[in-house]
C-alpha cells in the first residue's frame, strides 16, 4: 500500500511526495480509517514505527480551515524536544494547508506564550505542565478543543503529570476524540483511557516491550563505572563504526560523569543534554548532532522518548536500566525507519537482575560478548558503589531491657554512690530545714511565721 491508496487529499499527499514518504508503515496504515472515523483510539507500536505520522495525517486530512484560529487540535507531549520535533512534523505536513500550530514548553517566557495564543492558532503541541500553567492563568481557551492527542503517555505519567493531565482533561469539551499513542501499556496508562475514553478501539502492531528486528543487541559484563568509561572509550576510538552514537546514562550525575571522563578524548566531537541544561543548549547539542557536527551525544533518558534523528549507528547503555520499558525506548533511537541499527548495554553483577527483567519483558536474550582483554579493569569507584559502613549504635537499648547486660567489665556501684533518688520530698526537707519561704518572691514569710 501507498499513501496515495488512503483518503488523503492533494494538499497532504504533496506534502508527502516533498518529504519523500512514499509507504506508510503498519501503525500508519491501520490507525488511518480507524481515526478517521472519529472514534477514539488507543495505538500500541513500538518506537520508531512513525506514531507521529499515524495520528498527524488523518487529524489533518479533517480539519477544516478557518479563520477565527480558535485551538481545535491538541497535542500532548512529555518533553521539550518532542514538541518542537512534532511542531516540525505537522508544519512540514500541513505546508500546503492554512493550518497555523503553536508549541507550548516550560524553560521559557510564559507571556511570549501568552502572546502568541492571543494571536491565534488551529494546532496546540504542548508539554502538560506549561500548558496547565496557562490554563489556570486563563491564558488558553480549551473549550474549542475537537481533538485531544496524547502522545507517550506512560512517560509524562513517569515524569509526575498525572494530576496536570487529569485537570487538562477536564478543561476539554466532553463531545470530543480522544487519541493515545505509546510504546508500552501499563496500568497508570490504563487508568487513563478507562477514566477519559469512551469505548476506544485498540489498535496494536507489536506487543509492548517488543524490540525492532533490525536492532542487533549486544552487551558487556564490566566489574564498574570506570572500567564501563575505559570499555566506552575503546570502543569509541573506532569512528568508522561508531560514526553517530547517542551514549544513555539513567541520571544527570551519570551523565556528567561520562562527559567529563570522555571529554578529553573526543572533546570535539561531544555534545552532552540533560535536563540541567538551558533550552537554547538542548536544542543546538540535537541539531550539531543531528547535522554531523558532533559524533557522540552523551544523554539522560528524557532522549530515550519520540526523538526522532537519522541515522544513529549505536545506543550505547554505560547502564542497565532499572525499568525494561526505559531500554526498549533507548534502543530506539537507533534502527529507525526500517534501518538496521546497533544497540550495546554494559552490565555489572548488581544490574545482572534488571538485564533478567528486560530479557524477559523482550522474550530474547541479549547477546554477551567477551570483554577486551586490552581495555584496563579500574579499581576506582563511584561514591554509589562504594560499599557502605554501617555504625553501630551502642546507646540503643534493646527492647525490655533496663540497661546494658553485665559482662566482665562490669562492676556493681560503692556504697557512697547509691544514694537514693529522694527528689521533691528531699527539697521539700531541706526548705523546712532551713526555713525557706514557701512563697517565691516573698521575703518577709519566715518573720512573719516566726511571730
Amino acid at each position: 500500500m501507498n499513501f496515495s491508496d488512503l483518503n488523503l487529499n492533494t494538499p497532504l499527499l504533496n506534502a508527502l511526495d516533498d518529504l519523500g514518504f512514499k509507504t506508510p508503515t503498519p501503525i500508519q496504515k491501520d490507525s488511518f480509517p480507524v481515526i478517521m472515523s472519529g472514534k477514539d483510539v488507543v495505538g500500541i507500536a513500538q518506537t520508531g514505527t512513525g506514531k507521529t505520522l499515524a495520528y498527524s495525517l488523518p487529524i489533518l486530512r479533517m480539519l477544516p480551515y478557518s479563520d477565527k484560529r480558535l485551538p481545535r487540535v491538541l497535542i500532548m507531549v512529555p518533553t521539550r524536544e518532542l514538541v518542537n520535533q512534532v511542531v516540525d512534523e505537522v508544519e512540514k505536513l500541513a505546508k500546503y494547508q492554512n493550518h497555523k500550530t503553536l508549541g507550548i514548553y516550560g524553560g521559557t517566557n510564559i507571556n511570549t506564550q501568552k502572546k502568541a495564543l492571543v494571536e491565534g492558532c488551529d494546532i496546540i503541541v504542548a508539554t502538560p505542565g506549561r500548558l496547565y500553567d496557562l490554563a489556570l492563568a486563563k491564558a488558553v481557551n480549551l473549550k474549542t478543543i475537537q481533538k485531544l492527542i496524547i502522545d507517550e503517555v506512560d512517560v509524562m505519567l513517569d515524569l509526575g503529570f498525572k494530576f496536570q493531565i487529569e485537570n487538562i482533561i477536564e478543561l476539554l469539551p466532553v463531545k470530543r476524540q480522544s487519541i493515545l499513542f505509546s510504546a508500552t501499556m501499563t496500568e497508570k496508562v490504563e487508568n487513563i483511557i478507562k477514566d477519559s475514553f469512551v469505548s476506544p478501539i485498540t489498535i496494536s502492531v507489536a506487543l509492548s516491550g517488543t524490540p525492532l528486528a533490525n536492532i542487533t543487541q549486544e552487551g558487556y559484563q564490566v566489574q564498574n563505572f570506570y572500567t564501563k568509561l575505559n570499555l566506552l572509550q575503546h570502543l569509541l576510538e573506532d569512528k568508522e563504526t561508531f560514526h553517530k552514537v547517542i551514549v544513555f546514562g539513567s541520571y544527570k550525575r551519570m551523565v556528567d560523569r561520562i562527559f567529563e571522563g570522555i571529554q578529553m578524548h573526543f572533546h570535539e566531537q561531544i555534545a552532552v543534554i540533560h535536563s540541567n541544561k538551558t533550552q537554547n543548549y538542548r536544542e543546538r547539542s540535537i541539531k550539531q548532532f543531528e547535522a554531523g557536527e558532533k559524533r557522540i551525544l552523551v544523554a539522560t533518558d528524557v532522549m530515550a522518548r519520540g526523538i526522532d534523528i537519522e541515522s544513529v549507528s549505536h545506543v550505547i547503555n554505560i547502564d542497565t536500566p532499572t525499568y525494561p520499558e526505559n531500554y526498549i525506548h533507548r534502543i530506539g533511537r537507533t534502527g529507525r525507519a526500517e534501518k538496521k541499527g546497533h544497540a550495546i548495554v554494559m552490565t555489572t553483577t548488581k544490574e545482572s537482575l534488571f538485564l533478567e527483567d528486560i530479557e524477559k519483558l523482550m522474550q530474547m536474550k541479549v547477546t554477551q560478548l567477551p570483554f577486551p582483554t586490552d581495555v584496563e579493569i579500574s579499581t576506582e569507584l563511584t561514591p554509589e558503589e562504594r560499599p557502605k559502613i554501617k555504625e553501630i549504635d551502642t546507646t540503643r537499648r534493646r527492647k525490655g531491657s533496663k540497661g546494658p547486660e553485665k559482662g566482665a567489665s562490669f562492676h556493681e556501684k560503692k556504697d557512697k554512690n547509691k544514694k537514693e533518688n529522694l527528689g521533691g520530698s528531699y527539697r521539700r526537707e531541706i526548705a523546712k530545714k532551713y526555713k525557706k519561704p514557701k512563697t517565691k518572691g516573698d521575703k518577709n514569710f519566715n518573720k512573719r511565721f516566726k511571730k
